[in-house]
């Protein structure tokens, strides 16, 4: 019996379960997960040290998902042995040490590009998915700017 590869991808407001979101992209035979989850910063570097006192988080939801599946669909061209794939971004307001986002890959063992595989995830993610941040502190707020310009037709 062949088994469904499963995939996740879901723009939320809602706290990221890690526990649940590996539970459903497990299979009987996986034997290693790797995990990225990207966090909110209390003091970010950039442009020079200052203080966060949270993020708020849009996105237009059917084109961010549209996007994530497209991204998990890489996922699996690129290395056919993952067996699951989760892909989750939050949107609102959040606050410091809140996980903001999370890429799981699962496969049957650690040595199969699983690794390789979330890195990707979460370099597409940040590449091609529709999320705007802005950055809310004692000085004031921003807007940040992600690199992603969109191309003809996409």
């Amino acid at each position: 019996m062949t088994e469904t590869l499963p995939v996740i991808y879901s723009i939320t407001e809602s706290e990221i379960d890690l526990n649940d979101l590996l539970a459903r992209i497990t299979l009987a035979s996986t034997g290693a997960a790797a995990i990225f989850t990207g966090m909110v910063r209390g003091i970010t570097s950039r442009g020079g040290a200052h203080e966060t006192e949270y993020l708020e988080y849009e996105s237009y939801i059917p084109m961010a998902e549209s996007k994530m599946k497209q991204v998990a669909d890489e996922i699996r061209e690129k290395w056919p042995v993952v067996e699951g794939i989760a892909i989750v971004q939050r949107i609102g307001r959040l606050h410091p040490k809140t996980p903001t986002v999370l890429i799981a890959c699962t496969a049957a063992h650690r040595d199969t590009g699983v690794f390789e595989a979330a890195r990707y995830g979460i370099d597409r993610l940040k590449e091609i998915v529709p999320v705007w941040k802005k950055e809310v502190g004692p000085d004031g707020q921003e807007w940040v700017e992600g690199n992603y310009i969109p191309k003809p037709g996409e």
